[in-house]
């Protein structure tokens, strides 16, 4: 049984039937570019249930990646950063014809580099206006991942997804939020809900493969962060333990005009710790 929260936002959306399955997906019109919301690992498109209603008018839309939330979950199923890319441009195609500005989150920064890596090369088919990074281990090497996300990647990995349980998950995702944010008990249910639900949680050794593809496509996603002549900006948590800021520090070098939004305090998921903040200084770094 899902919470009354994820019920709700469940029941506010729709599936879209896509070429790897159903993906379910929230949207909302308004006045401006379409503002997309790009989740991380291992949570879902509820993270932003809060920013959303932050973000002032503008159209919005956000998804649940293939394998999360209440899309669909295939196995086996090789899970790929590059899939989930081509699934946005086809939610998108689905959902909206006018320009998009681009926020994205933990492993959904990786989506959204091979976005701005295709539209360097001329090959996006949907017009990108402005980019947010926050919070992801774009730059994996100066990254400190989880004891869970090593064991995860390794041959160990499926052992420890069949020994996922509720408790285990709940101590570890709470130590991912700052100090003055705690993890919630509703939002703890709510999380553990979204992971667990379809048996998600038993997957998440294939899921975790995208920090292999942070490295194999390095050159291709760090590049396209230099070269994209359009507006992107970075907003931070720095209290991150995982993102940390010697990871901020490594995109600045990537990119050093880009504007930055730096939140003291705030840990790995800014969305839901500070959502107002959030929405505001994202809508200020999309230039909307």
């Amino acid at each position: 049984m899902l919470p009354a929260a994820v019920q709700e936002w469940r029941a506010g959306g729709r599936f879209l039937t896509t070429s790897a399955g159903s993906v379910f997906v929230r949207s909302a019109p308004g006045t401006g570019p379409t503002v997309l919301l790009l989740h991380g690992f291992p949570s879902s498109s509820f993270d932003y249930r809060a920013v959303v209603t932050a973000l002032g008018g503008r159209p919005w839309v956000t998804m649940d990646f293939l394998g999360f939330g209440l899309s669909d979950k295939p196995r086996p199923h090789t899970y790929s950063l590059l899939e989930q890319a081509d699934l946005v441009q086809e939610v998108l195609a689905q959902t909206t014809t006018g320009p998009v500005s681009m926020v994205a989150h933990d492993m959904g920064t990786s989506v959204a580099t091979e976005l701005l890596a295709r539209d360097v090369d001329g090959q996006l088919p949907f017009d990108l206006r402005s980019a947010v990074l926050t919070n992801g281990s774009v730059i994996l090497e100066r990254a400190s991942l989880r004891p869970s996300q090593k064991v995860l990647r390794g041959p160990l990995g499926p052992v420890l997804s069949r020994l996922t349980g509720r408790a285990g998950f709940v101590r570890g995702f709470s130590r991912l939020f700052g100090d003055a944010h705690p993890l919630s008990p509703d939002e703890a249910q709510a999380q553990w809900a979204l992971l667990s639900h379809n048996d998600g949680h038993r997957i998440m050794h294939l899921l975790c493969a995208y920090l292999d593809e942070r490295v194999r496509y390095a050159p291709r996603w760090h590049g396209a962060i230099s070269a994209w002549q359009k507006p992107l900006g970075f907003l931070w948590g720095l209290q991150d333990p995982v993102a940390t800021v010697n990871v901020l520090a490594g995109l600045r070098e990537l990119r050093p005009t880009a504007p930055v939004v730096e939140l003291p305090g705030v840990g790995h998921y800014p969305q839901v710790e500070v959502p107002e903040l959030f929405g505001r200084e994202a809508l200020g770094l999309l230039a909307l």
